[in-house]
Formats: C-alpha cells, structure tokens, sequence
C-alpha cells in the first residue's frame, strides 16, 4: 500500500504551498500551517505530526530553547488489511540553541508527546450507540 505523508509547520519553517491549511496556534502568531490529503490515513499521521510540533513548542521553554520555527513530516502505510505499518517522522528545527540542546529537546518530546504514546501503546476503539 502507498505512504501516507503529511507535513506541519510553524514560525519560520511554516509550510507554503498550495493547499494548504491553516490553524490557530497558542505559540504562534501565523498559527500552523498543514499540507495533507482528507483520509483517515492521513489524519492519523497528522495527529502524530501536530502533537510533536505542539509539544515542541511546549517543552523548549523550560529547556531553554528558543524556537523560531518548527516542521514535521510524519508518514506512514497500511497492509493489505488496513492495520498500520508504523508512523515515522521526522522535525526540523529552527532554533537558538546547541546541538546538544536540541537533541535534548526533541529526545524530550519524543518521551512525552501525547498521541505518539497513545498510538504506540494501543487503544479499543468502538463505536458508541
């Protein structure tokens, strides 16, 4: 089955192109902008990408990274019987800080990011009546 790429930026490394969408952002002025097809497949994928860049943005403050601007691409496929294959992503980071400082930072949100942890985990999903 094919990939499923998605991509979301913010500040300086905001995405720019056509078709994209833009949303209200707590740490940016410009909000996020994410270029990604209408599926589940992709929504999935963008659920992991926004989390990690949120949580970019959340968890440099107190690490003391300043944040310019913030990319992340998240991709990934299905098998034949639509279960997932993984979801691998990647950040691009526009900072003021160390080498050492922003691998700390994206060790950091890697730990902690939200819906990364729910996917890796598992979880029931049903429909309510």
């Amino acid at each position: 089955m094919s990939e499923y790429e998605v991509v979301a930026g913010a500040g300086s490394l905001r995405v720019a192109s056509d078709g994209v969408i833009a949303f209200p952002h707590r740490w940016t002025a410009e909000g996020v902008a994410v270029d990604a097809a209408f599926s589940g497949a992709h929504l999935l994928n963008l659920a992991v990408a926004g989390c990690v860049l949120n949580d970019v943005y959340r968890e440099a403050g107190p690490l003391g990274v300043a944040v310019r601007g913030v990319r992340v691409r998240a991709s990934g496929g299905f098998d034949a019987q639509w279960r997932s294959t993984g979801i691998r992503y990647v950040v691009e980071l526009d900072a003021d800080a160390s080498p050492d400082a922003v691998s700390a930072l994206l060790q950091r949100v890697d730990e902690i990011a939200e819906i990364p942890q729910a996917v890796r985990a598992g979880a029931v999903v049903q429909r309510a009546e």
